[in-house]
């Protein structure tokens, strides 16, 4: 049997360049592959992470100062404890919040575990780039309006798309009526540390911010850092459950990664980051000539994604993705229906970003081709199956909430059945389906699905995509009454 760490080896031996995280792009080194040397436990001289006191505070107080929050701490379970921490600290059990749908799987499982009560926020939809975009400040502003006892709001900005909503005008709606806003921005750790992006969530407002330091910049995977500021959001009650749900026994490694990505942010900014933006601009500079693939950017972006759409060359994002995996190694960080994503960071190489330059550029050219040479009645057929790929993916299902996620998932296993996707709609799930990546539901338990919802899920299986989430291919667990 193969084992893992074998693969592991081939790939960072072979030609393969990741345009995906982690954000160090396997560019640095420690020494050796497997860094035994340094993994140690909380012994004498190194700080205990839920108690820091010494070498571990110095290091928290340090990032606090480069981020600009009142206080940080280490995440070593990924950004995901930090905003289960962070939710379920900023909302007592039962209660209300207001969420952008778009959400990360986290904050769903932070709902049910403080049984609360979700009323949802959809992000804008733009129907040239065909993609959801930011959520706006009167959505915000209506809801808060309509629903006096919500207790906590929640968005992601940056979106794994790269999309930045306006968490200045959200964060000053919010205050007003007294409440925390929490900012996923796990994609954003780079943000504030060059003129070219945008200023972080804290510098705009916001209470409680998440940073995934492992996705955009060079450190380990699954390292995060949870920031907080103001008097609104309770940060006793926040810290205390990141001191239940992060592991007592976390990784001195991990944590050195952090600390190490911190310090090259202190000391070395201008050295990372002027090259690495000239390279992004020049990128995109040469990747806005393609005439059948696109470039897609908002008005308010994080110029670090490279998104570009397919549908203008006939092809849908799964197989833009693995044309440039199988012809040209370069492995991207997703697919969606439409397009694929290419997370970049200060780690990649100037060789790096010519590949994929000029991986694009000549897929574009053979598309053009292939356009040349192809009969009338033959691109009429491919328009119609870009036409059809298109109104059928991207969009977020609004499906009819029935019950909370809490009550729906307690429900005895025989009160439930299975069912085929096409036989679900108006029935109760009673479980989650998610595409994985980015990890936002397409259905979630306790809502009664919808026929879009059903159509959703055929389509992204049609074109390649696995639905995760499922107990079994094709069918939905639902409420048996309903």
């Amino acid at each position: 049997m193969e084992r893992l760490y074998d693969r592991l080896s081939a790939y960072q031996a072979s030609d393969y360049y990741g345009f995906h995280m982690p954000g160090h792009k396997r560019q640095a080194s420690w020494g050796d592959n497997l860094p035994f040397g340094i993994d140690i436990t909380e012994i004498e001289g190194f700080d205990d992470l839920h108690h820091a006191s010494g070498i571990l505070k110095d290091a928290q107080e340090l990032t606090a100062r480069v981020y600009g929050a009142e206080e940080s701490r280490f995440l070593v379970n990924g950004s995901t404890v930090g905003i289960l921490s962070a939710i379920l600290g900023c909302t007592k059990k039962g209660g209300k919040i207001l969420f952008a749908r778009q959400c990360h799987k986290s904050v769903y499982h932070a709902v049910y575990l403080n049984e609360l009560n979700p009323i949802y926020l959809y992000p804008e939809f733009d129907e040239d780039l065909h993609l959801n975009t930011y959520i706006s400040v009167s959505a915000v502003k209506t809801a808060l309006m309509e629903h006096s006892d919500i207790r906590a709001v929640v968005i992601v900005s940056p979106t794994y798309d790269g999309v930045i909503s306006d968490v200045e005008g959200i964060a000053a709606v919010v205050h007003a009526y007294g409440i925390p806003l929490i900012v996923d921005e796990a994609h954003g750790a780079h943000l504030g540390f060059h003129p070219y992006f945008d200023k972080n969530a804290l510098a705009k407002g916001a209470d409680v911010v998440i940073h995934s330091v492992h996705k955009t910049l060079p450190s380990l995977t699954q390292t995060a850092i949870l920031h907080v500021q103001g008097e609104i959001a309770d940060r006793r009650r926040i810290f205390r459950y990141l001191d239940m749900l992060q592991s007592s026994s976390p990784s001195y490694v991990l944590m050195a990664s952090i600390d190490n990505c911190v310090h090259l942010l202190a000391e070395k900014r201008d050295e990372m980051f002027v090259p690495y933006v000239k390279r992004l601009q020049e990128a995109r500079a040469q990747l806005k000539q393609m005439k059948y693939l696109k470039l897609l950017e908002t008005e308010h972006y994080d110029w670090s994604k490279i998104v570009v759409s397919a549908k203008g060359g006939g092809l849908s994002g799964r197989e833009l993705y693995r044309i440039l995996r199988v012809k040209y190694h370069l492995q991207m960080e997703m697919a969606a229906g439409t397009y694929v994503i290419a997370m970049t960071s200060i780690s990649d190489t100037d060789e790096g970003f010519q590949r994929l330059v000029k991986a694009f550029l000549e897929i574009d050219s053979e598309i053009g081709l292939k356009n040349e040479q192809m009969n009338a009645s033959k691109q009429m057929a491919l328009n119609d199956v870009v036409e059809a790929m298109e109104d059928a993916m991207g969009r977020l299902p609004k499906n009819p909430q029935v019950m909370n996620s809490a009550r729906a998932l307690e429900i005895p296993l025989e009160e439930t059945e299975m069912v085929l996707w096409e036989e679900s709609v108006g029935r109760i799930s009673v479980e989650y389906a998610y595409l994985y990546p980015p990890g936002s539901p397409l259905i979630v338990p306790g809502e009664q699905v919808t026929e879009e919802a059903v159509r959703l899920l055929q389509d992204y299986r049609k074109v390649g995509f696995s639905i995760e989430g499922l107990e079994k291919d094709d069918y939905l667990r639902v409420q048996k009454n309903w």
